[in-house]
């Protein structure tokens, strides 16, 4: 399964609007000090449909503001599928742990597309913040 991550300025009033679109409920999601959406996800019929979280830039001019997400069962496939991504692509985040993945990376393919990769993803602790 493929997740899609969207990447939008104002993410209260893009959730607003796919809710209405979309029949969509809002699930885990962590805000930012601005009351923006560090990371928010969708769902519909009880399913995850799409995360949304706020965009650090204004635009995306050389980039999509859509990445789209796989989970890998063992390291070894994440790893492999990091590398032939990132040959003449572009890597935006080095494998690494985050605070929901015990292993994750991002990387740009020599086709424009953007691919974040991880292992099977858990909820951080109830007191995380982005500030952390």
């Amino acid at each position: 399964m493929i997740g899609v991550g969207i990447y939008v300025k104002n993410s209260p009033k893009a959730i607003s609007l796919y809710q209405s679109a979309f029949g969509a409920e809002l699930g885990y999601h962590v805000l930012n000090k601005d009351g923006t959406y560090f990371h928010a996800e969708l769902h519909r019929n009880g399913e995850s449909f799409c995360s949304v979280v706020e965009a650090k830039r204004d635009t995306y001019a050389d980039q999509h503001p859509i990445e789209l997400g796989v989970d890998f069962d063992t390291l070894d496939q994440l790893e492999q599928a990091f590398t032939l991504l990132a040959e003449g692509g572009r890597v935006e985040m080095e494998i690494c742990e985050l605070p929901w993945s015990p292993c994750a990376a991002i990387v740009c393919d020599q086709f424009g597309v953007k691919w974040f990769l991880s292992m099977p993803q858990h909820r951080p602790a109830d007191d995380w913040s982005p500030e952390d």
